[in-house]
């Protein structure tokens, strides 16, 4: 493991599953590729700063039949100083025609996942015996506000309730990540790069 500063490129690329990231870390010892989970939260752009490598390795991927040889760099952390966005020269240096690592992971064998219990059926909302809801009120409103925060509470776990700062656990499964990217988004949080935090927007 070591520490080196250098300049990490990220770069978004519309595939199949949806957009996804990848990165270019170019320093002194050399220009790696970089397909960490974590980008998944970052804008396409230039990062400068002092990146923790894990672990550097070879790595071959078929794409458009072709087989693609690269050097990975596996990114055990990273603290950053500028952001920057990319020229169209620079984005288009980078290479368009990625393989989602979702695909990747994907070749994996994956772990047999338990089957869902199948779901009780409702009890009659309108028994009259049972429920006090005045004649013609419906309370859908507060059923769906209740249903999207139990949604909210699974895909965010312990992190739910949300502060208005906060990190998400870049360990979490990369489906899972971009998931959580996207609901903040809608939340209205927004992500600084350099401390690479998740902020509630200023209203």
């Amino acid at each position: 493991m070591i520490t080196i500063p250098g300049q990490l490129a990220i770069k978004t690329i519309h595939g199949r599953n949806g957009d996804f990231k990848v990165g270019r870390l170019a320093t002194s010892i050399g220009e790696f590729v970089v397909k960490n989970a974590e980008l998944e939260q970052y804008d396409e752009g230039k990062y400068d700063g002092d990146f923790i490598v894990t672990e550097i390795r070879p790595s071959t991927y078929n794409a458009n039949g072709r087989m693609v040889i690269e050097i990975r760099a596996h990114l055990g952390g990273m603290t950053l100083s500028k952001a920057d966005g990319l020229s169209r020269d620079e984005a288009r240096r980078l290479t368009p025609q990625e393989i989602d690592p979702l695909d990747e992971e994907a070749q994996a064998p994956a772990p047999a996942t338990p089957k869902a219990k199948p779901k009780a059926a409702p009890r009659n909302p309108r028994d009259p015996l049972i429920d006090t809801t005045p004649f013609g009120t419906e309370p859908a409103a507060a059923s769906a506000e209740a249903s999207a925060d139990a949604d909210d509470a699974a895909l965010f776990g312990t992190l739910w309730p949300l502060a208005a700062v906060f990190k998400l656990d870049a360990t979490v499964d990369r489906r899972i990540l971009r998931q959580q990217r996207d609901r903040l988004d809608a939340l209205g949080y927004e992500f600084a790069p350099l401390s690479q935090e998740w902020r509630r927007a200023q209203a």
